[in-house]
């Protein structure tokens, strides 16, 4: 009898767990896409909660939420925009998640030597790709990578612009562009398994890109949207992060 009251407090604290568990909507940077990937098994695993992911530019992302599509946490490239959904009224609770990186690389592994900035000032190579530096904070850095090494001008013949680093990093892999930027996270990825050569950016040419992740208006009464936002402020989320070649911050958003 007593095995059995047990078999059934448990079976009501397991049908509680499960009532209790949602779902949350969650707009992803398109480079931050494969670490969110694997953050979000250990996020389900531990809270019960599931995690529905659209991932895109930062910019399009962007322009999605402020004309409404039904987001709930937004992991943004860039400090920029979740700062404008701030103001807007659409966000809260914003906070820097991760500190991006980028490298120039190509899938070639004898194309880029110890500096990359030689190969690029020696222009043997038809295209150069990257992320739009419109929409994209990882095409930003990379532009302003070249303007510093007073080469925009010069090379802008040969770039192919991606939608985002994820298409850039497609130009590459293909071989329709011998090398570009890309951010150090997807070199590292396990799961993509790239080789070749590389030649990462040293940080005095390019601004720090800062990570933010803000709480949406829609997310504001999800208790797994709040629990999301939690998890990825955790011990267990950094050591993910840092593991996919992203730095941390200890500094406010």
């Amino acid at each position: 009898m007593l095995r059995l009251f047990a078999l059934i407090l448990i079976g009501i604290a397991l049908s509680g767990a499960s009532a209790a568990a949602g779902e949350v909507t969650a707009a992803v940077a398109s480079n931050f896409l494969s670490t969110f990937r694997s953050l979000t098994v250990a996020f389900e695993q531990t809270t019960g909660h599931r995690v529905r992911i659209v991932s895109g530019s930062t910019g399009k992302l962007f322009a999605q939420i402020v004309h409404g599509a039904p987001y709930e946490v937004f992991l943004s490239a860039d400090t920029k925009r979740p700062r404008l959904l701030e103001e807007r009224g659409l966000a809260e609770s914003r906070f820097t998640y991760a500190l991006g990186k980028i490298t120039l690389w190509s899938a070639d592994p004898n194309l880029i030597g110890h500096s990359g900035e030689d190969i690029l000032k020696r222009g043997t190579f038809r295209h150069l790709a990257l992320a739009n530096p419109k929409t994209a904070p990882y095409g930003l850095a990379a532009k302003t990578v070249l303007q510093k090494l007073k080469l925009w001008s010069q090379l802008q013949p040969r770039i192919v612009q991606g939608e985002n680093i994820s298409q850039a990093l497609q130009f590459i892999a293909s071989r329709n562009a011998e090398l570009g930027f890309v951010a150090v996270a997807q070199v590292l990825d396990p799961k993509l398994r790239l080789t070749g050569s590389r030649w990462d950016i040293p940080e005095t040419l390019y601004d720090p890109i800062r990570q933010d992740a803000v709480l949406l208006k829609r997310g504001r009464d999800n208790p797994a949207a709040r629990a999301l936002m939690k998890f990825l402020q955790g011990s267990k989320a950094h050591a993910t992060i840092q593991r996919y070649g992203y730095g941390l911050s200890t500094e406010a958003p």
